[in-house]
């Protein structure tokens, strides 16, 4: 959360040199505060996963959260209880005329396809046009964030030879960014992934930035329209044991998979992972939602367009 201290302290400016939040008495006087509407439109297969993960990293903010999952009509989850979902989802066309100060688009299995061959690829777009002006802040994770570049800019994917498949580091090109205040020079980032993004696409693209990247994974975070987009290709919400639990499920089935890189201690699965994201993944989540959600969305929710 923000500090509040007494107008013209000196000590404000070397703060905010250090990148630390610092609000003035005479904005936080003036500042309506309500509970945040975040959409979570949760694309994966194992959905109380994934929904476990993004709370457990939503939580750690002191911020009041209100939080509406949503589902696509046109795919039936197979490996969700019915029960599950009717109790807790809600289709699109339920909530479109809705408007919430923040959104998170997960991943979903369905690399392998052209995007004109996901069954809810219509839908999806649909969702992706509406988000802009029904939403403060979106950030699309994983195959959403290939989708969305591609959908909203003409970024392409491209197939990897081999499956981008670990915990990897990532450099940010400013750490004076909201997003990665508090951040070290270096920060780790998982990748389960199939396909990729490239650079020099981006680059061709005015209205994006790339504001993180790997020698090994590439690029990592990228950013459009003043944060109200963010597209991150990673997983910072995962759970310690999540690739771990890739690994032995793709070994069981007989395909081909590598180790995942940078994750067991002494590269041996029989010693378990070696948690080094979570702390930056904590503070993504915490910062995407204090300066890029709370800090901009307009106290009436009707003012979102």
């Amino acid at each position: 959360m923000p500090l509040r201290l007494p107008d013209g302290l000196p000590a404000i400016d070397f703060l905010k040199e250090e990148n630390i939040f610092v609000l003035g008495n005479e904005r936080a006087n003036s500042q309506d505060i309500r509970p945040l509407r975040i959409a979570i439109l949760n694309l994966m297969p194992l959905k109380i996963t994934t929904e476990t993960d993004l709370v457990r990293l939503l939580s750690n903010s002191p911020l009041q959260l209100d939080i509406h999952l949503m589902k696509v009509k046109a795919h039936t989850s197979k490996n969700t209880p019915i029960e599950h979902m009717q109790a807790f989802y809600r289709d699109f066309e339920e909530m479109k005329s809705e408007k919430f100060d923040g959104m998170i688009i997960t991943g979903a299995p369905v690399e392998h396809l052209d995007y004109s061959e996901v069954n809810y690829w219509q839908e999806i777009t649909e969702i992706f046009d509406w988000a802009r002006t029904h939403v403060t802040s979106v950030m699309y994770i994983c195959w959403a964030a290939q989708a969305g570049l591609y959908y909203h800019y003409g970024v392409p994917k491209y197939p990897l030879p081999c499956k981008m498949f670990g915990i990897f580091p990532q450099v940010p090109s400013d750490t004076r960014l909201p997003i990665f205040r508090g951040f070290d020079d270096v920060f780790y980032m998982p990748h389960s992934r199939h396909t990729e993004i490239k650079r020099e696409d981006i680059l061709k693209v005015p209205e994006l930035s790339i504001i993180a990247e790997s020698e090994q994974s590439g690029v990592s975070m990228v950013m459009a329209r003043n944060g109200r987009e963010i597209f991150v290709t990673g997983h910072s919400e995962y759970s310690p044991n999540t690739l771990d639990t890739e690994y032995r499920r793709d070994l069981a089935k007989g395909l081909p998979i590598d180790m995942p890189v940078n994750y067991y201690r002494n590269d041996d699965p029989d010693q378990g992972p070696l948690v080094t994201w979570r702390g930056h993944g904590n503070l993504l989540f915490t910062n995407w939602l204090n300066y890029y959600v709370y800090q901009e969305t307009p106290y009436n929710i009707e003012d979102i367009h």
